[in-house]
């Protein structure tokens, strides 16, 4: 699982002209599934969503994380981040997941999110033709990857 974090003063969803969620001050989470994904791989990313702190403390340093601050969070489904670019100009997709495992694995992420952060947080529509609007604050942007992420030493 690859996810894309992008702090925001807002952001919102538009599909078929209409927005479909908005934000204010918080992230906006950018959720690309692979096939081997999991309930492990949920977990593990919406811990990290939580707790990274990215958000300024009165001193202006980046020590704050999601909850504290009381910021929202945005998701929105992106299969392009399992873009392979390394043959030829047009990506090739092969590494995301397709829709019937990566729709149910989405909405796990959500719910998920949801119960971690204990709040709602908006989504965009599966599969759906989107267009995404933000203003990106600091700028701050951050990738993570489920299968990058260092192994406890126990």
């Amino acid at each position: 699982m690859r996810v894309v974090i992008q702090r925001v003063t807002h952001a919102s969803v538009r599909i078929a002209g209409e927005t479909a969620a908005g934000i204010g001050p918080g992230m906006l989470l950018l959720v690309g599934i692979a096939p081997e994904d999991s309930m492990e791989d949920i977990d593990y990313i919406c811990r990290k969503i939580i707790s990274l702190r990215i958000f300024n403390d009165a001193k202006g340093v980046m020590n704050l994380d999601i909850r504290t601050v009381n910021g929202e969070c945005l998701a929105v489904s992106q299969f392009t981040l399992f873009a392979d670019t390394r043959k030829g100009n047009r990506p090739f997709y092969g590494g995301a997941a397709g829709p019937e495992k990566a729709a149910p694995l989405y909405k796990r992420f959500v719910e998920h999110l949801q119960t971690l952060l204990g709040r709602s947080v908006p989504s965009g529509t599966f599969g759906a033709d989107m267009q995404v609007e933000l203003c990106n604050d600091g700028p701050v942007t951050i990738l993570l990857d489920s299968k990058a992420r260092e192994v406890e030493k126990h």
